[in-house]
């Protein structure tokens, strides 16, 4: 199938940590083959970015301003946008302004693994700054290969990307190379939500033994429009301008026991925001002028010593501030912060073939500018042999902590995006609990889950100041049910998710009747994605998400949707290298509004030929 050009281990990966037992990402060859999580691996309405293969993915939610491959924020479990980090190798990067921006990677994906979601323990010992999940992503072996691929679409949609890898050996290494380029422009499906985006990558990589090192070199500009993005006012044109350079170095290293991995990285966001385009104003206070560099090292690995599989991981980063027309009402400028992770796991044999697995460990928070923060991990799994697969049931405890961005802290408290200066240090406290059962086309599990968020900042409402919105920390206590299923038969793959969600918050004595993030969750998601072979030359891709929103006072939409994304994809006869894709995104046209009062991306509906040689 077409759709399994995607790594099946890759995806299976992004399960709940339970299915692995204790065996840290890097070993998870070992599991069997398993269906996707997702059908349709292109959107509709531009070309694909790291948020794509996230948009009906059964753990993640995207909640985005006009394409999810523009703008959107990422939740995981009830979490918010600012608790759902991005690793790349061994780095977590960090947006210092806002989490609205954790996903301007301005990587082609096509450069990455598909991802891993790590949730608990995982999250804990292996994220950055990020309290409820991580986005991981590993850096593939690079294949000799080359793509060509075109699109034009409804609403003056043109899009194109290109992408050439070749790899040669010498002295006993190979060396690859691999070059990626993108463009697409469209004046959206609503008046004034068109965009432009443009994006450019270089990879160099060596492997040589048990090594292996990456350089890559990415930059996007992005510009794109939509009415009420960030205010929620649909009557406000809004536009938002980004040009984001990222530079990231990974090494990896298999050792005896175990392996190693370090990272380095700079990036850069030059960002010029507008809420009413028709008023465009630069350079003064009112014109949303930001500029913001963050970069740092991280190492990470798992090692065999004493009896113990020892996981560890750390990262040293350091963002700043570089101009703001804005965020100026504080001394924060910029700041250092670092984190430390061990956690050694024990594994020892029980009655009828079980093993128990008891992982225990430390996260150590720090930064120049705040409070420092302990947290313990700790997760015990216990995994059965069955026919075919295995059962594992894993109970754990994770602590982490995180920092709030500078829009929070630096913003004037009266303005529009109303800051706070007096938010402090976010924590979070987690408890789970897994079953899980493999079978040898068939996986599924079932996760009960509870977290206590401590200062969790929130952007809210007041009917005393309905043109603003307020930065203010909240205390709320998460509970839900996951649910996971995924099956393979010869010509058809299928993924099932549900989640329940309850929130109970306190907002102390900040005067709120309504929130835009915290507050704006599902009690109720579907997900169900299926892939279908026709025959040897068409393959029909279905993903469809249903969920019953809490009520908002401040959407106009109903509380419900039924999105479904659709693609029809055809391989020539004559020459398997050609092969062409209809897609529909939002086939329904669902009105429904992911931040309230922001309108909704209406259908989307694109032709697409791509040419791999």
């Amino acid at each position: 199938m077409l759709i399994r050009q995607i790594s099946i281990v890759s995806i299976l990966a992004t399960s709940s940590p339970l299915l692995f037992a204790a065996e840290p990402s890097s070993q998870l060859t070992e599991i069997l083959v398993s269906p996707t999580r997702v059908a349709n691996t292109e959107p509709a309405g531009t070309f694909a970015s790291v948020t794509t293969l996230l948009r009906f993915d059964p753990q993640t939610e995207i909640q985005s301003r006009g394409l999810p491959e523009g703008q959107a924020d990422i939740a995981v479990r009830g979490g918010l946008f600012e608790n759902t980090g991005f690793k790349l190798g061994a780095a977590t990067i960090v947006d210092p302004q806002t989490g609205h921006y954790a996903a301007e990677m301005p990587i082609d994906p096509a450069l990455l693994s598909t991802p891993t979601i790590l949730t608990g323990g995982d999250n804990a010992l292996a994220g950055f700054n990020s309290n409820v999940a991580t986005i991981e992503y590993s850096i593939p072996v690079l294949k000799q290969s080359a793509e060509v691929n075109l699109g034009v679409g409804t609403d003056s949609l043109l899009f194109s990307s290109a992408r050439y890898a070749d790899t040669a050996n010498y002295n006993g290494a190979q060396y690859g190379l691999q070059i990626s380029g993108a463009a697409s422009e469209g004046e959206g499906s609503v008046s004034n939500g068109d965009h432009e985006y443009k994006r450019y990558n270089l990879q160099l990589q060596r492997i040589a033994g048990n090594t292996q090192s990456d350089l890559i070199i990415a930059y996007q500009d992005k510009f794109f429009a939509w009415p009420g993005a960030y205010t929620g006012f649909a009557t406000l044109p809004e536009t938002d301008d980004t040009q984001t350079t990222l530079l990231l170095a990974n090494h990896r290293r298999t050792l005896s026991r175990g392996w190693v991995q370090m990272s380095g990285f700079f990036r850069q966001l030059d960002d010029n925001y507008d809420f009413d385009r028709r008023n465009k104003e630069s350079g003064a206070p009112g014109a949303f002028e930001h500029k913001t560099e963050n970069y740092g090292l991280a190492v990470e690995g798992s090692v065999d010593f004493a009896r113990l599989s020892w996981e560890f991981s750390g990262q040293v980063s350091k963002d700043k501030l570089l101009r703001s027309t804005d965020l100026d009402t504080s001394n924060l400028d910029g700041r250092y912060y670092g984190s430390f992770r061990i956690a050694p796991s024990y594994v020892f044999a029980v009655p009828n073939d079980q093993t128990v697995t008891v992982r225990f460990g430390a996260v150590v928070d720090a930064s120049s500018e705040d409070s420092n923060a302990t947290s313990p991990v700790f997760d015990i799994t216990l995994t059965t042999p069955t026919t075919g697969g295995q059962r594992t049931l894993k109970a754990e405890y994770a602590g982490t902590s995180q920092l709030p961005g500078y829009t929070a802290l630096n913003s004037s408290p009266n303005g529009l995006f109303g800051g706070n200066a007096n938010l402090s240090r976010e924590k979070a406290r987690q408890f789970i609990v897994t079953l899980a059962q493999e079978g040898p086309d068939w996986i599924a599990s079932a996760a009960a889950f509870y977290r206590e968020d401590e200062n969790l900042v929130d952007w809210t409402y007041s009917l005393s100041s309905s043109s603003a919105r307020q930065a203010n920390a909240v205390n709320m206590d998460v509970s839900g049910v996951e649910l996971l299923l995924r099956k393979q038969w010869e010509r058809v793959d299928l993924s099932l998710g549900y989640t329940f969600l309850e929130k109970e918050s306190d907002y102390g004595t900040a005067n709120v009747d309504a929130s835009f993030y915290a507050l704006n969750y599902a009690r109720d998601r579907a997900t169900v994605s299926v892939s279908y072979q026709l025959n040897e030359r068409y393959e029909l891709r279905l993903d469809n998400e249903y969920r019953k929103q809490v009520a908002n006072p401040l959407r106009t939409s109903n509380d419900s949707a039924l999105l479904t994304a659709a693609s029809l994809g055809w391989t020539s006869p004559q020459f398997d290298e050609i092969t062409a894709d209809l897609r529909i995104d939002n086939l329904t046209d669902d009105d429904y509004q992911p931040f309230p009062g922001t309108p909704a991306v209406g259908r989307q509906i694109s032709f697409n030929v791509r040419y791999r040689f």
